[in-house]
C-alpha cells in the first residue's frame, strides 16, 4: 500500500505542474472583445503584444519589437489633453496658495512640473518623446507664469476697483502673465531664485515625459 506522504507529494506535485502553465496562459490569453490598442486606439484582433506592460495591437507591437517608434497621434492627443488639465489644476493651485497666504512660493513650480508631466504620461499610457517633452515644458511654463493673472485680478477686486474695463485689460494681463517670471528679476535675488526654481520645474516635466526604453512581450493569440 502506498505511503500517505508519497500520495500527498504526488498529488501536490501534479497539481503544481499543471497549475503553473494554466495561470500563465490565463494571464495573457484572455482578452474581452472590446479591448483596444493602448498606443493607436485601434481594435485588437488576431494577435497582440505588451509594450511596457501596455496592451498593443499586432502592428504597434511589431514596430516596438523592431525598435521602431510606437508613438501615435491618438496617444499624443490623449497626453496633451490630460496635460492641459494638469496645467489648469497646477495654475489654480499656485494662484490659490498665493491669494490665500499672500506669499509667492516658488517651490510650487516643482509640484506643477510634476503634475503636468505625470498627467501627460498618464494620458499617453506611458508613451514619451520629444513632442511630449515640448508640450510638458510649454504647459508647465504657462501654468506657472499665468497663475499670477488671477492673483492680480484678486488684488484689484479686493481693492474695490470698479472702474476697470476688464475686456480691454485682458490682453495686457495675458502678456504680463507670460513675461512675469522674467519681470520679477527687478526684485533681485528673489527674482533670480524664482527663475531658477521655474527651470527646475520645467526640467522635471521634461524628464517625466522623455522617451523610455521599450519592453516588448509577445505576440500572444487573442482568445474569446
Amino acid at each position: 500500500m502506498p505511503d500517505t506522504e508519497e500520495l500527498t507529494t504526488g498529488v501536490t506535485g501534479s497539481t503544481q505542474a499543471s497549475a503553473a502553465p494554466q495561470f500563465a496562459t490565463a494571464e495573457y490569453a484572455h482578452i474581452p472583445g472590446t479591448e483596444r490598442c493602448r498606443i493607436c486606439s485601434g481594435a485588437i484582433a488576431g494577435q497582440y503584444y505588451r509594450v511596457n506592460n501596455q496592451m498593443a495591437c499586432a502592428q504597434c507591437g511589431a514596430q516596438a519589437a523592431q525598435g521602431q517608434p510606437t508613438d501615435s497621434h491618438a496617444a499624443f492627443a490623449r497626453g496633451l489633453l490630460m496635460g492641459i488639465g494638469g496645467a489648469v489644476l497646477g495654475m489654480a493651485l499656485y494662484a490659490t496658495v498665493v491669494i490665500v497666504t499672500g506669499w509667492s512660493i516658488g517651490y510650487l513650480g516643482l509640484a506643477v512640473g510634476w503634475l503636468v508631466g505625470t498627467a501627460i504620461i498618464k494620458g499617453s499610457n506611458g508613451m514619451g518623446g520629444r513632442r511630449y517633452q515640448a508640450a510638458a515644458v510649454v504647459l508647465t511654463y504657462l501654468a506657472i507664469s499665468m497663475s499670477y493673472v488671477p492673483v492680480i485680478i484678486s488684488y484689484l477686486v479686493k481693492a474695490g476697483r470698479t472702474d476697470i474695463n476688464w475686456s480691454a485689460l485682458a490682453g495686457r494681463l495675458a502678456l504680463w502673465g507670460v513675461a512675469s517670471p522674467f519681470l520679477k528679476l527687478k526684485y533681485g535675488f528673489s527674482g533670480v531664485m524664482g527663475l531658477v526654481i521655474l527651470f527646475v520645474g520645467l526640467s522635471i516635466a521634461s524628464r517625466l515625459t522623455a522617451a523610455k526604453p521599450l519592453s516588448v512581450d509577445g505576440p500572444f493569440n487573442v482568445t474569446a
